[in-house]
């Protein structure tokens, strides 16, 4: 191993540690909250560049898809409405989701008649978005007081729904997407796709922009009130199930750009999400689930692991990531106490 190999393994571990360290942020964000690990989190993430593809000219994407809607847009629409179902009680907010559904509908039939690139980047984005917020309502919300095996439970059954949905609205395939910024630019001996600059960005917009959510807004300390003691916040007037929106919300927003920024350096397919997802969750526990900064640093050191596992053992990748966790799980078990019966 020379130089020139340590610059190109350092320059695909900051990538793939950029995209873990959004991925473990918004695991952190929404586990803090809710206690839900949101194992589907990887799907969100590719289920926007996905319905880009359908948003795309032919002459771009090589598809024949103009004037169809995606599957996604369906499947938010009736996540919508089925809401707004549940809470039909409260006509003001019924009345509001449904038309939700009809405008996530009207989005998506506008994108598929043709629309320029950056506008069919936006409202893929708009059509996945509600798909976490609705997931909390429909699936983990009706289980306000269950333990957090039941949430993982729960979010592991909703993780292969997805998936399997997702094969059914884009297919087996991978799909090639356009760059924002085309080109490559060559620092010391490694030449980086320009694209990755994007990733590197919003990377750290989405870091400060965290920062200042939780410490200068009022929203952000409602839900930093709900991460420390829900029946504390509840006592002060700050809603959990507000909270859970919004954490499921901030985290498909993170998720589904970044999978759009993604995605023209990956050929996204549907089956993508899990491993991405995995990764990111692997982050998120060296962080303990409970630290922006360690998750940050934890997924950096998962990029670092998996560029090095694929050059010296490229078929154990997975395995030398995954196998991380075993030092921080035995530590954890060997700090924890045990409990008697009557406790």
């Amino acid at each position: 191993m020379d130089w020139t190999i340590v610059s190109f393994l350092t320059a695909d571990a900051l990538q793939n540690g950029t995209i873990y360290a959004l991925l473990a942020l918004s695991l952190v964000l929404v586990f803090a909250v809710t206690r839900v690990i949101l194992v589907p989190l990887g799907e969100f993430l590719v289920y926007a560049p996905l319905t880009y593809v359908w948003f795309l000219p032919p002459e771009v994407s090589g598809l024949n898809l103009q004037g169809q809607i995606p599957g996604t847009a369906w499947l938010a629409a009736t996540m919508l409405l089925w809401w707004a179902i549940l809470d039909r009680k409260n006509l003001r907010r019924a009345g509001w989701l449904a038309l939700s559904a009809l405008g996530v509908l009207g989005l998506a039939w506008w994108g598929a008649q043709g629309v320029p690139l950056w506008l069919g980047w936006l409202l893929a984005l708009l059509v996945v978005l509600p798909i976490g917020p609705a997931s909390y309502r429909l699936f983990f919300e009706p289980a306000k007081n269950a333990s957090v095996l039941t949430y993982l439970i729960i979010a592991v059954g909703l993780h292969f729904a997805f998936m399997g949905l997702g094969l059914v609205f884009f297919g087996p395939e991978q799909f090639r997407l356009p760059p924002i910024l085309g080109g490559q630019t060559t620092i010391g001996l490694v030449p980086v796709n320009n694209q990755a600059f994007l990733v590197y960005g919003f990377a750290l917009l989405a870091m400060v922009g965290l920062f200042l959510f939780f410490t200068k807004s009022i929203y952000g300390k409602a839900l930093r009130a709900c991460a420390v003691n829900r029946y504390g916040a509840r006592l002060l007037g700050i809603s959990p199930s507000q909270a859970g929106y919004v954490s499921f919300g901030i985290a498909t927003l993170i998720a589904g750009v970044s999978g759009l920024l993604l995605a023209p350096l990956i050929s996204p397919a549907y089956f993508q999400g899990f491993l991405l997802g995995l990764k990111g969750f692997v982050a998120g526990i060296l962080g303990g689930l409970i630290s922006y900064p360690l998750a940050v640093v934890g997924a950096l050191l998962v990029g670092a692991m998996e560029s090095w596992a694929s050059f010296q053992a490229s078929a154990y990748k997975d395995a030398i990531v995954f196998a991380l966790l075993l030092p921080i799980l035995l530590w954890r078990s060997l700090q924890s106490h045990e409990l008697g019966e009557e406790d």
